[in-house]
């Protein structure tokens, strides 16, 4: 089988290259410098060349909370736009399947976790990424109407929870917060540094897996496409607070200092905890705890992420 994998510089890229199955598949992995997914006609002619017959959708313009706040316009027009030229090139070349990843940010806002695939649309977005979120939400339903319009095309979305791990971005500028939480409490280790702030009361739930674990499911849903749902969340089923992921980084890190809190500071959703009764009905559990993942994600930071 031939898959073109977008995004195949960025985390989900990276994780799923070095998956150990990865190559008993026939692999184009395009950059950005081959091709650039904001121009319709690249994307065409790419993909009338090549011909694959899958397309794993993992490119887009991602970051953390502030940089979502900064620049809205961007997370927009940047994501619909490499979304819409992809599917529609797609489907004028003839590839009949297509897996997209979204974002649990679709999800509305004041809703009931878990979050359940039918909830989307179903209420306002997070005002801190709703730009990023109203690309993600129009992408998977284009998906889903050209797959319910015509039973041929098979373009399914997969909705990851939060994710961390290799190949993460630790700039404060442009992470999200695990390994922006890394850099934080790794610079106040070796600084001596006895305090650090926290946005927030701390209280705030989040949902993160170890982004292997997502390559590890690719792999999975690549072999049994044709049982995929259309719309499907992919996570732990479990979430941890804010204070828990900081007290288990600075366990892992070794750091002995004590937490403090800006409550004037925005923190996004109070919960995000996703639904997988879908994912548990295809006999798949991530395998990665919080602890060895921080570890993990802590060994890539300081060989290579530090050497930069």
């Amino acid at each position: 089988m031939k898959v073109c994998i977008t995004g195949s510089s960025g985390m989900v890229g990276k994780n799923l290259l070095e998956h150990p199955e990865i190559n008993s598949f026939f692999i184009l992995a395009p950059t950005s410098t081959e091709i650039n997914l904001l121009n319709y006609t690249e994307i065409f002619d790419y993909l009338n060349s090549q011909k694959p017959d899958l397309i794993i959708h993992c490119a887009g313009r991602v970051g953390g909370i502030q940089a979502n706040i900064n620049n809205p316009y961007a997370f927009l027009s940047d994501n619909l736009l490499m979304g819409l030229n992809l599917v529609k090139a797609a489907q004028e070349v003839g590839i009949k399947r297509f897996l997209n990843l979204s974002s649990s940010c679709s999800y509305p806002r004041n809703i009931q976790n878990p979050l359940k695939e039918e909830y989307i649309l179903q209420g306002e977005l997070e005002p801190t990424n709703e730009g990023y979120a109203l690309a993600k939400v129009a992408l998977l339903k284009l998906c889903e109407y050209l797959s319910k319009q015509n039973n041929e095309y098979q373009y399914k979305t997969l909705i990851p929870c939060n994710l961390y791990g290799r190949w993460d971005k630790f700039d404060p500028k442009h992470s999200h917060m695990i390994p922006a939480v890394i850099k934080k409490i790794h610079e106040a280790k070796i600084n001596n540094k006895t305090e650090l702030e926290i946005w927030g009361d701390g209280s705030a739930r989040r949902e993160f897996m170890y982004v292997g674990d997502l390559a590890d499911f690719i792999i999975k849903a690549i072999n049994n496409f044709d049982s995929l749902p259309l719309i499907m969340n992919i996570g732990l089923g479990y979430d941890f607070s804010i204070n828990e992921y900081y007290q288990t980084i600075a366990e892992v890190l070794g750091y002995k200092g004590q937490f403090s809190y800006d409550l004037s500071k925005p923190i996004g959703m109070k919960q995000k905890l996703l639904d997988i009764s879908k994912q548990k009905a295809l006999n798949w559990v991530a395998q990665t705890n919080l602890k060895d993942g921080i570890k993990k994600t802590y060994q890539f930071f300081m060989k290579e992420a530090l050497q930069k």
